[in-house]
């Protein structure tokens, strides 16, 4: 398998100076607090807060990541392409603004201190680690005396490569679509996919969870699923028609009590799990998908990933936590940059591994996957990425498929359940 080539932008070691009113820049207003907005064309803003610095001599962590843009070689030509409205190119802007509340109404508003920009360059498409900024920059003026620095941010701008694997869905998941490598405008085969929906003839052995009934049939009984969804089930097949992953509901998709959809207080659950190398014909869990539905102006589909340790003591480590539109769709992630501060990044253990889990840090992973999926009632084609850090073996890629064929049929297993008609009466 070939990778893609990925460019992931890191920003992080924040940390801002504001002068007092003698001119000095090492008193900050403790008072107020700092918010930076990132910007890069063609990307969602990011927000997060700046910590003061007190000390002159004092500099923030180099090894915090507050935030993380990742670009692949469409990207990198667009934001090289000037824009209609724009002879130069793109850039990175960073505005750092102080939160305070209106004296008047009591609103909070934003008060801007000042601005970052860094220029989008050639440099940034040449595949290699480089600093591309690191240290501290003023960014305002001295109000109070313009002989004198005003606000100083710090920070460090880094580019690193970050190949990943591309797969997509050739069809819905539930028509059990081939699945296949994408590198450039070319498609290889990798994996098959066999969806099937038993819902009379599933069964799970209470001594071995794993040893449920793998029937072929495919009945669909409508007045069942009016009450509950539950038997669907996903194989992962290589090429050889081997099974190396699979995935299916272990908690039933069921209404909650007073409503018509799957709540938070009752979410289903799907189990990952891959061949047991030990044990011919079992398998052996290795995450856990739950999935619930939010009810709102516009509805939500929530999902809560574990991996799950096989040291007995550790259980279910979480790893990803998002919520996508009900209607549009939207990007299940495992991305531990975007809810914390991570270090450097340490591969999420392979499938085929030791499976030690207990020695991950959802802190030090960085981005391990995403996947696109469309909302309900569209016919999703899920196309899928995964870092090549974390994948060592096609299995490791398997698994991976397994997760996403869940959470795209999590997609319709949340769908509000239909109430049962009432037949007319005779008289009426």
């Amino acid at each position: 398998m070939d990778p893609q080539n990925f460019i992931r932008l890191s920003i992080g070691s924040l940390g801002i100076r504001l002068p007092d009113r003698s001119g000095n820049s090492s008193i900050p207003v403790l008072s107020s607090p700092c918010i930076c907005e990132i910007r890069l064309r063609g990307f969602p803003m990011q927000t997060t807060p700046v910590p003061y610095i007190t000390s002159p001599e004092a500099n923030p962590s180099s090894h915090t990541v507050v935030s993380s843009f990742y670009l692949e070689e469409s990207n990198l030509r667009a934001l090289l392409t000037p824009s209609c409205f724009s002879v130069s190119h793109a850039c990175l802007e960073i505005g750092v603004f102080m939160r305070k509340r209106d004296s008047n109404c009591g609103v909070m508003i934003k008060k801007p201190i000042g601005v970052f920009k860094l220029d989008v360059s050639p440099e940034w498409g040449e595949g290699k680690p480089v600093v591309l900024f690191n240290g501290w920059i003023g960014i305002g003026k001295n109000k109070q005396d313009s002989s004198k620095p005003g606000a100083e941010l710090h920070l460090k701008v880094k580019l690193n490569p970050d190949p990943r694997y591309v797969f997509q869905f050739e069809d819905e998941t539930k028509l059990s679509p081939q699945i296949v490598q994408l590198q450039g405008t070319v498609k290889q085969p990798i994996f098959s996919c066999k969806f099937s929906r038993d819902s009379y003839n599933y069964r799970v052995s209470p001594l071995d969870p794993l040893s449920a009934s793998w029937s072929s049939t495919d009945e669909s009984n409508s007045e069942k699923e009016r009450r509950e969804r539950k038997g669907w089930k996903v194989k992962i097949h290589d090429l050889s028609g081997s099974a190396v992953a699979a995935a299916f509901i272990t908690t039933p998709f069921v209404p909650s009590t007073g409503c018509d959809w799957v709540a938070k207080s009752n979410p289903g659950a799907w189990l990952i799990v891959r061949p047991d190398a030990c044990r011919p014909e079992s398998w052996q869990p290795w995450g856990k998908l739950e999935a619930w539905r939010e009810r709102g102006t516009r509805d939500s589909i929530c999902f809560r990933f574990h991996v799950l340790s096989e040291v007995h003591d550790a259980g279910e480590l979480l790893m990803s936590e998002v919520t996508l539109n009900a209607e549009k769709g939207g990007e299940f992630f495992i991305d531990t940059d975007r809810h914390s501060q991570p270090g450097n990044a340490t591969p999420l253990p392979s499938p085929q591994s030791s499976g030690d889990f207990a020695c991950l840090s959802t802190s030090h992973c960085g981005f391990v996957m995403r996947c696109k999926v469309l909302g309900e009632g569209k016919p999703s084609k899920p196309l899928a990425q995964l870092a090549l850090r974390h994948v060592t073996c096609v299995e490791d890629a398997a698994i991976f498929m397994a997760l996403v064929a869940a959470v795209d049929l999590s997609i319709e297993a949340c769908k509000p359940f239909r109430r049962k008609l009432r037949r007319p009466s005779r008289h009426s």
